[in-house]
This record gives structure tokens, C-alpha cells and sequence, in this order.
């Protein structure tokens, strides 16, 4: 039996990877390269669906550890259950927080300044001028404060805001000020001008932004998805949208991706952009250098990062990051 690491990079294109791994290369199309049965680490394919991903778990009788290069691990956590105790689930942070904050910042911007207004006034050869929202003196609210809420606030902090305030599954006080608890957040959401999703999905987040969260949101205020598209009812979404009285920038959507047709392509007040918080330039060389500090930790038996849960371990809470 061989020690093989699977990865969905070719491993001539990363340097530095420990010596003696039989490593094999699978981005989840076509046939598996090798018997699943021999894999001890294995590096789930990036941007493929569920079903891509859990495929191998089944046969993996020697798997030690589950690697994403994603924030949010909903996609595999199924297939854990085919897999032995002691199996740990491990997340790429530290490989989005910089373009998920980006585009949260680009969504934001373009959705209060009417950038997809001027793009089809330009299209048209109108020129379309007036007043818009600026974000300056704006009341901000992130619901899901990890490692990508903190660095969205970082790429905040420079637009002169009235306020940020901080939602988590676990309160805590930072550098910046308090981390309220998800109890309080009913009370925090009438005060927000622009409130951002970026929490893990998980039972306790599922379409959490329902129907009375949205109601409690301010009139005119914008709702900014970078999380899990069933972090939000649609149906109760577009509701609200209908009426014109809140707006949306949407990064993930449920369904997703979202089909031809679907109502929410043409919403009022709807930014829609297809899942790209993670997928940048910054991607390769962060992912890169996870994979060889993470295979140079399992091979010298020392402690992995970003541990997200062990199997057969009690129920572990997802960490408050994002589903880049």
C-alpha cells in the first residue's frame, strides 16, 4: 500500500511538497487516478459540486485528513460519514480572506453608486446622471465576523462609516470593539444601512436571513451575500424585493447556480454575480502555499491548521468564515 496525497493541482506546479507522499493529481473530472484506498490526505477539488467532492469519500478506508481550498466545508460534510473516526476536516483559511473582502467591497460600492445602472445607460449611449448613495456615513452590519468578516472590516475602515457592528456564533471582544452574539442580532438589523453575510452555512444559519430578518431591515438598506446562497430565502427575498423597499448584492444564491429564468435575474435593485469571491488571481499562490505547510505538518506529525472538526469527535460548530 502507497501514502498517496490527492490534489486537484498538479504537483509539478507546486514547489516544495515533503518527500515520501505518492501524490496524484484529480480535479474531479473523469476517472479516479489511483485506488481511493490508498489516499491519506486528500485535497477536495475546488468549485465542484457536492457530488464531485464526496465522490472518492466512500472508498477512502485510510484517509487522514480532508482538505478544502475553500472557506466553507457544507460541500464534503455528507461524505464524512462514510469515513473512520478520527478523520480531520481541515478549511483554507487564510486563502480568501483577501479577494472575498474585495469583491464584498466591489459589490457594496457598485450596488449604492448605480454601477450596473451605468452600464446599461452606456450601453443605450444615455448618460445618466443624479445623486446615489455613498457609503460614507453608513451603518454597517457583518453578520458571520471570522477571518473574512475581519478582513472585509479591514477594507471598511478607510470609507468614513458612522458605525460597524459585529455579529458571530461566539461573542468576543476585538481591537475594534465588541462581537455581538446571533441573539442580538434582531436589535441590530433596523440600524443597518448595508448588512453583509458571511457565516459559515450550517442548521443554525440555514435561510437565516428569513422573512422577519429581512422585515427588520431598514427601509432602503442593502443586503450583501458572500456566504452560502441558503444563508437567505430566496422566496422571502424576493418578496421584499418586489416591493422596492430593500436592495441585494449577491455573490452565492440558492439555487445556484442560478438557472435561466429564475426570478431573481431580474429583481428589482439585484447585483448578482456568479460565486467569484474566491476564484481570483490571489488563489493559486495562497492555495499553493497551504497545501505545502499543511503536507510538511502531516508528514512531520505536527499540529494541522484550520482543523474545522474530527470524526467521531462530539459536533463541531463551523468557524465563522465565509463559503468562499
Amino acid at each position: 500500500m502507497t501514502a498517496d496525497v490527492w490534489l486537484p493541482i498538479p504537483p509539478d506546479e507546486i514547489e516544495g511538497l515533503p518527500a515520501g507522499l505518492g501524490y496524484q493529481f484529480w480535479d474531479g473530472e473523469g476517472d479516479f487516478p489511483a485506488d481511493p484506498a490508498d489516499c491519506v490526505f486528500y485535497v477536495v477539488p475546488y468549485m465542484k459540486p457536492s457530488e464531485v467532492s464526496q465522490r472518492p469519500l466512500p472508498a477512502m478506508r485510510s484517509v487522514q485528513v480532508v482538505q478544502t481550498l475553500s472557506a466553507g466545508t457544507d460541500h464534503v460534510e455528507a461524505g464524512l460519514r462514510h469515513l473512520r473516526p478520527g478523520v480531520r476536516l481541515c478549511n483554507a483559511r487564510g486563502v480568501h480572506e483577501a479577494s472575498t473582502a474585495e469583491l464584498t467591497l466591489t459589490l457594496i460600492l457598485a450596488s449604492l453608486r448605480g454601477v450596473p445602472d451605468f452600464v446599461r445607460a452606456q450601453d443605450r449611449e444615455e448618460w445618466l446622471g443624479g445623486f446615489r448613495p455613498a457609503l460614507a456615513d453608513k451603518n454597517v452590519l457583518i453578520v458571520g465576523y471570522g477571518a473574512i468578516g475581519s478582513a472585509i472590516e479591514d477594507r471598511l475602515t478607510p470609507f468614513e462609516l458612522a458605525r460597524v457592528s459585529r455579529v458571530a456564533r461566539s461573542p468576543r471582544t476585538t481591537v475594534r470593539g465588541s462581537v455581538h452574539p446571533l441573539t442580538e442580532l434582531p436589535a441590530l438589523l433596523p440600524e443597518a444601512d448595508v448588512v453583509i453575510l458571511s457565516t459559515p452555512l450550517s442548521e443554525t444559519t440555514r435561510h437565516l436571513a428569513d422573512a422577519d430578518f429581512l422585515a427588520r431591515m431598514k427601509d432602503g438598506a442593502l443586503l450583501v451575500n458572500v456566504a452560502r446562497g441558503p444563508v437567505v430565502d430566496t422566496k422571502a427575498l424576493l418578496a421584499e424585493l418586489e416591493t422596492g423597499r430593500i436592495t441585494a448584492a449577491l455573490d452565492v444564491t440558492d439555487p445556484e447556480p442560478l438557472p435561466p429564468g429564475h426570478p431573481l435575474w431580474h429583481a428589482p435593485g439585484v447585483l448578482v454575480s456568479p460565486h467569484v469571491g474566491g476564484p481570483t488571481s490571489a488563489f493559486l499562490p495562497r492555495a499553493k502555499r497551504l497545501l505545502v505547510d499543511q503536507l510538511s505538518r502531516f508528514v512531520n506529525r505536527e499540529p494541522l491548521r484550520n482543523v474545522v472538526l474530527t470524526t467521531g469527535a462530539p459536533s463541531a460548530q463551523p468557524v465563522d468564515t465565509a463559503g468562499a
